[in-house]
């Protein structure tokens, strides 16, 4: 009877640990996976205010080379660094970003020459530029 017992409490505390076992290594796998998803949203969260940010700084530089006609404020070359930076940090948030960022980038170089003058190639670069937003938007509101 008493051996009857001290196998059925081995059986038991057996049981126990393998289910504790289990139990835990799911729960460090569901927490790594967890902090992992969380790590990777945070990286896109913070490149996508980046480039949200970066995006404004480079419609200010064109509303100012076109409208201000003001050549430090709306110097190309500043538009170039923001544009450079847009693309290097879209990579960092999906790919569809990034290639709306290319596309920018593609505008920007056919379009930079003529931003003082030309209102119809404003209108490209700020279409292109609101498409870059769109994207960013949607992937931030995409997130886990």
């Amino acid at each position: 009877m008493i051996k009857n017992i001290s196998k059925n409490k081995f059986n038991l505390y057996f049981i126990t640990s393998i289910f504790s076992l289990i139990f835990a290594v799911v729960g460090f796998s569901y927490n790594a996976w967890r902090l992992e998803v969380s790590e990777e949203n945070n990286t896109k969260r913070t490149a996508a205010f980046e480039v949200l940010s970066n995006l404004a700084e480079l419609e200010q530089v064109i509303f100012s080379a076109h409208y201000d006609k003001d050549e430090n404020a709306g110097n190309p070359r500043k538009g170039w660094v923001k544009v450079g930076l847009i693309v290097d940090l879209s990579i960092l948030i999906d790919t569809n970003v990034a290639e709306e960022a290319e596309l920018l980038k593609v505008r920007w170089t056919d379009n930079w020459l003529t931003i003082n003058e030309s209102t119809s190639d404003i209108g490209v670069l700020t279409k292109q530029i609101d498409q870059v937003r769109n994207v960013l938007k949607k992937e931030l509101s995409d997130l886990k």
